[in-house]
């Protein structure tokens, strides 16, 4: 009977390995004969994501991608209504979108709604004279810098280029000059924000769990949160989680972000109007624009999320700066600084799915 078990087992493993194999291969024979898309996809992955969860699979048709969410990379804690997942893969698509201009292909991107709370975004692509835009050339530059700026305020030549931007429908965004009454109030939400977070258990393990603490865990992830972006030296992962855990509280955390947000220019904050999931890709779009804009301009950026991802926070916010009209969604802190290390991406390989996997 012992027997029977085993071979049963070693059969069912056997099954498993096949069918893995088989979808690999299957998807990655269909990116091999379109390498133009395995450049979109490439250039896809290094958009932003909250914690650098990288929450995206991409299904390859004969003239289309589909990006569609990885909800086994979200984060139920800090979005637990996947507002920031949403927003992550508008911002694939953007960058998606800008590598098939840069290929001659057309993209047409449509949003698809599957259930009450899955989306998914399909490009179709169309090879025809397109005009490329020079925002492509900023993808692989963009970073999030959680660095200390150097204080130099943005001039008013480059703030007007910024606010040119078209902005995706029913998304908005609003810069506010550091030493202005609501840079003021916003740095007060944030603070508040951070007294509630850092006071929340579960949001301190999750955070803790995306956390890269050495070169080890890098290379075995490729995706979380690096002790180099984070500015800190590498470390074994249970001496890094105690090391870190005991900064993780209001006060230290404020005081980090009294620095940071001293030494800004702008606080940025993004809004929707109806607060949809749609809207949340919409926006992801528009932020993506906004966060290659920027680095071309030598600005760096670093998110201050808090007052959007505590709902109360979010509610008054809506109350006392849009009056109601419209959702606080995201906040940014922009200035000039140096460039810090680059957050790792994983394979684009590994994101591509096959429709036998479906």
């Amino acid at each position: 009977m012992a027997n029977e078990t085993s071979q049963k087992n070693n059969y069912m493993k056997t099954l498993k390995w096949l069918i893995m194999a088989t979808t690999i291969l299957a998807a990655n024979t269909s990116i091999a004969d379109q390498p133009d898309y395995a450049e979109m996809i490439r250039a896809a992955v290094q958009a932003p994501s909250g914690h650098n969860s990288q929450p995206w699979k991409f299904y390859v048709h004969d003239s289309s991608i589909e990006v569609v969410p990885d909800f086994t990379k979200a984060l139920p804690v800090v979005d637990e209504n996947h507002r920031e997942l949403y927003i992550s893969l508008g911002c694939a698509v953007e960058n998606l979108c800008l590598a098939a201009k840069e290929k001659g292909y057309q993209p047409t991107a449509t949003i698809k709604q599957k259930d009450d709370t899955t989306y998914s975004i399909l490009v179709e692509l169309t090879k025809e004279p397109v005009q490329a835009d020079p925002l492509f050339h900023a993808i692989d530059k963009r970073q999030t810098n959680r660095d200390e700026y150097n204080q130099r305020m943005i001039e008013a030549d480059t703030l007007s280029m910024i606010r040119e931007m078209t902005c995706q429908e029913g998304t908005r965004f609003y810069m506010y000059r550091r030493g202005s009454d609501m840079y003021d109030t916003l740095s007060q939400y944030i603070y508040r924000g951070n007294a509630i977070q850092m006071n929340n258990k579960d949001f301190k393990k999750e955070l803790l769990s995306w956390i890269r603490f050495n070169k080890k865990q890098i290379k075995e992830t490729k995706d979380g949160l690096t002790h180099e972006v984070m500015g800190t030296p590498a470390t074994p992962e249970f001496l890094g989680k105690m090391i870190v855990g005991m900064f993780l509280k209001p006060n230290p955390q404020n005081k980090t972000d009294r620095k940071k947000l001293e030494s800004s220019s702008h606080l940025v904050l993004f809004t929707t109007k109806n607060n949809t999931p749609r809207e949340w890709i919409e926006l992801g779009r528009t932020l993506e624009r906004f966060l290659l804009k920027t680095t071309s301009l030598g600005i760096a950026n670093a998110y201050m999320n808090p007052p959007c991802e505590v709902h109360t926070l979010a509610q008054e916010l809506r109350e006392n700066i849009t009056e109601g009209r419209e959702y606080p969604t995201l906040l940014l802190r922009i200035g000039y600084a140096d460039p810090m290390p680059y957050a790792p991406r994983r394979d684009p390989e590994s994101v591509i799915q096959s429709e036998t996997g479906r």
